[in-house]
């Protein structure tokens, strides 16, 4: 199913262009998680103008599970909405909070479908080398240290092309289809309060997907293995300033606590029941040359392949950062800042996927391990405690550079091939001549 030109010919091709430009709108004004206002204010609009319901942040997002986020950053964030044109009656609407859902309800019996779609970014400063294509085509991220180098942006177009494919499909559809536009993936923290907000709870089908993953086009891994499950924790250290020179001995330094703490947390032993990942990410300490540090901050995250081994190293952090601060005369707090489980698919989802990907032999379902964490983890378990079912896939886009690397980038094709797996989805399940 080629053209003359080599290049895939899908179904729904027609709306191959239309995503890459959406695509590449989303990739020129990156925002990190909870801050995502431009992004939001932008799907909004688009999903009504195309006819679904639309509801912003706070119809989808549980308040009180909220981690990781960064109140200053929100308040910053929201200005800079106002200085982009988003209306200041689009930003009441969405309360402070980011993301939103589109459904649409055709009023006919049948099962109700649910996707996600995330729509952060992540902390990397995008590569201006000339052999960069973003740079090279002008649709490069305008924001110093920020960019869609995970492939988000690819995401929230294929979620608007799945809107706009129901809506000129509506007459021929039955059920209820609930697009989810999620916050925050990065650093797991939006699929918790989502998740928690009951609007998954009388989904039948989930279905999510991500780009990318180190696979060629046309490679789909319907049934991923090894995701972590994920715990990201931060850590603040107090002790007393003093003048490092004058009187260094009534200073309790927490930098020092911090750099014992962190040294013992990358040392964390491994586990025998499988797969362990630790990681100090960020240690910021200190007021000046000539003080002693009184606070100090760190950033982790531990991964595990099974909840009982990420609690095993999430203990150890713990103990870590006690003993650290008892010796050196420190008090620590320890927050949770995010996190995910593992799961695994429903093999009836992908039985059904392979249906679909069987009619397209341009494809082909391979084997892959991930190796990763995903916070739609969160949103599967919940679909699947409520009697639905659930699948992720991965869909190969031939990558340039590996994930939050700064020359990440996607052949724009693999939009239509994820859009025309889960439009092939929908129409597979409406087609089953029984619930599956």
């Amino acid at each position: 199913m080629t053209s003359n030109n080599g290049k895939v010919n899908y179904p729904n091709n027609i709306y191959s262009q239309k995503m890459v430009e959406w695509r590449r709108t989303f990739h020129q004004f990156p925002e990190i998680g909870w801050t995502e206002f431009v992004t939001t204010g932008t799907l909004i609009p688009l999903l009504r103008e195309m006819g679904l319901e639309v509801k912003a942040g706070p119809y989808i997002i549980h308040r009180e599970s909220i981690m990781g986020r960064d109140e200053k950053l929100v308040e910053e964030a929201i200005e800079i909405a106002r200085q982009k044109g988003i209306s200041s009656e689009l930003l009441d609407e969405m309360d402070g909070l980011t993301g939103c859902i589109a459904t649409l309800d055709t009023g006919i019996p049948g099962p109700t479908f649910g996707f996600r779609f995330d729509i952060d970014c992540v902390y990397v400063q995008e590569s201006d080398e000339a052999e960069h294509r973003p740079h090279q085509q002008g649709f490069a991220s305008c924001r110093p240290g920020l960019m869609h180098a995970c492939g988000h942006d690819g995401h929230t177009a294929v979620g608007l092309g799945v809107a706009a494919w129901l809506m000129e499909n509506k007459s021929t559809l039955r059920g209820k289809y609930k697009l989810i536009f999620q916050p925050a993936e990065e650093g797991v923290r939006g699929a918790r309060p989502i998740s928690d907000s009951g609007v998954l709870d009388d989904v039948d089908y989930l279905m999510g997907m991500h780009l990318g993953c180190n696979l060629k086009k046309g490679q789909i891994v319907l049934d991923p293995s090894d995701f972590l499950c994920t715990t990201k924790l931060d850590l603040y250290f107090k002790g007393a300033p003093a003048h490092a020179g004058a009187e260094p001995e009534k200073g309790r330094n927490a930098l020092a606590g911090a750099c014992m703490a962190a040294s013992e947390i990358l040392a964390t032993p491994r586990h025998s029941g499988g797969m362990t990942r630790v990681n100090v990410g960020i240690l910021r300490a200190g007021e000046g040359r000539n003080v002693i540090p009184a606070t100090a901050e760190m950033q982790i995250e531990v991964r595990g392949q099974d909840a009982e081994i990420t609690q095993f190293l999430v203990e150890h952090v713990e103990r870590c950062a006690k003993g650290a601060a008892l010796i050196h005369e420190l008090s620590v707090t320890m927050k949770k800042a995010g996190e995910a489980v593992s799961f695994r698919n429903d093999p009836e989802m992908v039985t059904l996927m392979q249906t679909v990907i069987d009619t397209h032999p341009e494809l082909s379902n391979v084997v892959s391990p991930l190796g990763g964490s995903e916070d739609v983890s969160l949103m599967v378990k919940r679909v699947q405690e409520h009697g639905g079912k659930a699948i992720f896939f991965l869909v190969g886009a031939d990558q340039a550079d590996g994930h939050h690397r700064a020359k990440f980038d996607i052949d724009e094709e693999a939009l239509s091939i994820g859009l025309t797996l889960l439009t092939g989805g929908i129409t597979a399940i409406l087609q089953s001549p029984a619930q599956i």
